[in-house]
Parts: C-alpha cells; sequence; structure tokens
C-alpha cells in the first residue's frame, strides 16, 4: 500500500506555507506522497476572487516541485463538487493506496457545514494540523462534540495506518504566517502569468490550460 496524505483547497494562489505544511505532515505520518486537491470550486466560498482553475493548479505544481507533493486537479475528472464524494471516489479508484485526510484546525469551526462530514471521517482517518488562533478546540465544540471520542494519542501517529476510522490525530508544526490572501493583496492579477499555458495533471496525466481571456481552454 502506498500511503498518501490528501490535503484539499482552493490553492489560490499556493504557497510556501502549504509546503512547510505539508513536508511536515509528510515527516510527521510516514507518508509516501501527499496530494494537494486543487478544487474547481469549493462551495463554501465566493466564487469572487477566486483565480481560474489552470492558474491555481500551476501555482500548486510550482509550489510542490521537488518534493514528494502532487498538486491534482482529479476532481475535474471524477465530476465530484464534494470531499465526501470526492474521498470515496479516490478509495475506489485507488485499491493500491491508503489515505489519510489532512485539515486545518480552522476548517474544523466549519466542518459541520460540508457535506456528510461524519461520512468523510468513517472514510479514513483525519489528521488535523494546528492553526494559529484556531488551536483550541473550544473553536470547534460542535464537530469536536462527536469526533472527541475518536481522538487517538498524537505520539501514536505513525501507526495511523493500523487505525479503523473514524480515528483523529492532532498534529503541532511551527507557525506559518504566510497566507494566500496576502499574496492576493499584493499582487492581483497573479494568476494572469499562466495564461496560454498547459498544466500537466501529475496523477490524471491530463492537460489544463488557461487562454488569453483567462479561460480554461
Amino acid at each position: 500500500m502506498i500511503t498518501t496524505g490528501l490535503l484539499g483547497g482552493s490553492f489560490n494562489p499556493a504557497h510556501g506555507g502549504h509546503r512547510a505544511i505539508s513536508l511536515n505532515a509528510i515527516d510527521a505520518l510516514g507518508l509516501d506522497e501527499l496530494w494537494w486537491l486543487v478544487s474547481p470550486g469549493n462551495p463554501l466560498k465566493p466564487a469572487k476572487g477566486m483565480a481560474p482553475l489552470p492558474a491555481r493548479l500551476g501555482s500548486a505544481q510550482q509550489a510542490a516541485r521537488r518534493s514528494p507533493v502532487r498538486a491534482t486537479a482529479i476532481e475535474v475528472e471524477l465530476g465530484t463538487r464534494y470531499t465526501v464524494d470526492t474521498l470515496k471516489k479516490l478509495v475506489r479508484r485507488y485499491p493500491n493506496r491508503q489515505f489519510i485526510w489532512i485539515m486545518g484546525a480552522d476548517n474544523l469551526v466549519q466542518l459541520p457545514r460540508w457535506r456528510d462530514w461524519r461520512g468523510i471521517a468513517r472514510l479514513m482517518p483525519i489528521a488535523i494540523v494546528a492553526r494559529p488562533g484556531y488551536n483550541g478546540r473550544t473553536h470547534a465544540a460542535k464537530a469536536m462534540g462527536w469526533l472527541r471520542r475518536f481522538v487517538r494519542p498524537a505520539d501514536q501517529k505513525c501507526r495511523w495506518t493500523d487505525w479503523r476510522p473514524p480515528a483523529l490525530v492532532f498534529l503541532r508544526f511551527s507557525p506559518d504566517v504566510r497566507s494566500a490572501t496576502a499574496i492576493r493583496q499584493a499582487n492581483p492579477r497573479w494568476f494572469e502569468s499562466y495564461a496560454g499555458r498547459a498544466m500537466r495533471d501529475p496523477v490524471t496525466h491530463s492537460r489544463l490550460a488557461m487562454d488569453e481571456r483567462n479561460e480554461i481552454a
């Protein structure tokens, strides 16, 4: 089995903070690979201000270069919009991989708004990465009201492949203050540098391109 972490997000754009968290998670959990699932569109985020998918995928591939991280837009091929549906299809499609879902502690706050969030926990183990301002579990009281019974000791994190889901472990790394919001504020048109470039997806091997009008070609 190939141990594979899954980290979803809009990556608008991807940056060094994503890379640092991912490399730390790979080391902490003993992963063979980690996939960035670059979302075609997050149902909980406004479409306004969201760069075209090829540009976001391109930024993710650039941030992930020379590492065991693979940036993919596989949800386009799977035809899924919600995380639970994506994970179900990945489990069926890749029986030779053992997956663990990785998410920031800030997502625990909105987790009860996700479609069938308990179903996500039943599909595979979950690793929660501490985030500044969200590290207290009281911030996510509603989600933790159900999840706390499945929390595993952090010193057993390398044994996650033996866990039967639901299973949850908290990871704590050095804080990284870099953010996509700050990058967009500094350069609102950052995505234009990817116009006319075709991005090859390392997981699906398909190509995604953006034309000069910043639309998917």
